[in-house]
């Protein structure tokens, strides 16, 4: 992504847009199936929707800019936010840190159709391997 940002008056998200609060990720099983992959076809079918993998966990990415950022990008309920947003950590900030923020990043259907088709002719090559 980004490389380090110099921070200002000790605060890490001085600089930031809020890149953070402008999506929701639900985690999802990893696919192993066509079926799964599929699903996965229909979720990034859809305008700002898109499934990433991060330390080999699957999530499904939803484009949704939180209603609680002001015009410059700051949080307006700061002192009182919501649980998810205290507990974050800025070690793992898009903005801050460096390189791909995601191991995989799907968000057309060709994309994961690609990588369907890896999948399963690897899993394939396994089981050949196995039988002999």
């Amino acid at each position: 992504m980004t490389k380090k940002k110099k921070q200002r008056k000790g605060n890490p998200c001085f600089n930031c847009n809020a890149i953070c609060c402008r999506y929701v990720a639900l985690p999802i099983d990893e696919p192993e199936t066509k079926g799964d992959f599929d699903d996965i076809r229909w979720y990034i079918a859809h305008r700002g929707v898109w499934v990433f993998v991060e330390d080999g966990d699957w999530y499904v990415c939803f484009q949704s800019k939180c209603k609680y950022l002001d015009k410059n990008n700051r949080c307006t309920i700061y002192e009182n936010r919501p649980r998810i947003c205290r507990n974050y950590k800025t070690d793992s900030c898009e903005f801050l840190g460096e390189g791909e923020a995601y191991e995989k990043k799907f968000t057309k259907p060709e994309d994961i159709e690609e990588y369907a088709k890896q999948f399963f002719a690897e899993k394939r090559a396994k089981s050949r391997r196995r039988k002999k």
